[in-house]
């Protein structure tokens, strides 16, 4: 049994999303800052099951599951099972090996609403500059972080998020909300702001930014957009969106080093 396992009951509200947790304590500092007092109706909701009658193993891999209503789906993340209906907005945890995996299973429920809202998930930090937000794009190790530490150190920036980032599209912007996953990153706060401009990162000797027109501009944004492939039609949810977000928005590439000249660079070039 995980240590992270608990009978008990925790509603939280993301962004216009309020989904409650049972079985489950979610002991990730940043689930806290999320947790509402007071159960709203529900979006989605997920739980970890009690009385599931794992019938046998065969094969020393293969496990089989019953009492599975008709309809239901079932989605497996290394050892782990999430069981789903077929709306995608009930999910039941069959097993926990890797306590990772169940926070996977809620942004898998969690992004399959989002994007019917417009909103996209992409790997980004995302900061909040005098009101108005800065996202950082990028791989894995290219320095999102690092650059957000940078607006935070120099410019007094609050950093929302370090790593995974909600753009919605609003009639009059796009925002960018800070919700409960932040990968390694350790920021994550309960906040939002309009969304002023892209910032997709590449390390350089030299600090030099320019803006992205085009193709060169679809595919920079693109590569850092998590798809619902799960969705049956999640693909052209977020296409959609995206358009839109790469109409309204401008795109910079900024080939950098971590240094505070890179952000005078940036902040004289988008904001002045």
């Amino acid at each position: 049994m995980c240590h992270c396992l608990n009978k008990s009951k925790k509603i939280y509200e993301i962004i216009d999303f309020t989904v409650s947790v049972t079985n489950l304590l979610l002991d990730d500092s940043g689930w806290a800052r999320y947790e509402v007092g007071a159960q709203s109706p529900l979006y989605f909701d997920i739980q970890l099951e009690s009385n599931v009658n794992k019938v046998s193993t065969m094969y020393s891999n293969i496990e089989l599951y019953r009492n599975f209503n008709k309809g239901d789906q079932l989605l497996r993340l290394e050892e782990d099972l999430l069981r789903i209906d077929k709306d995608w907005k009930h999910g039941t945890i069959v097993s926990v090996s890797n306590f990772e995996n169940v926070y996977t299973f809620l942004n898998i429920l969690f992004y399959s609403e989002a994007a019917k809202k417009r909103m996209l998930q992409l790997h980004s930090s995302l900061i909040d500059f005098q009101g108005q937000g800065l996202m950082f794009l990028g791989p894995s190790g290219i320095g999102k972080t690092t650059q957000a530490e940078l607006w935070n150190r120099y410019r007094d920036a609050l950093i929302i998020n370090g790593d995974i980032v909600f753009v919605q599209e609003k009639e009059d912007c796009f925002l960018g909300w800070g919700t409960p996953w932040h990968g390694s990153s350790p920021y994550c706060e309960n906040a939002s702001v309009p969304v002023k401009a892209l910032v997709v990162l590449k390390q350089a000797p030299e600090n030099s930014i320019r803006e992205l027109t085009g193709f060169e501009k679809v595919t920079a944004v693109s590569n850092s957009v998590f798809y619902p492939q799960w969705l049956e039609n999640g693909m052209e949810l977020c296409l959609e969106t995206l358009d839109h977000l790469l109409t309204r928005l401008p795109v910079y590439e900024l080939c950098c080093r971590p240094d505070e000249e890179a952000v005078k660079l940036t902040e004289e070039t988008i904001f002045h």
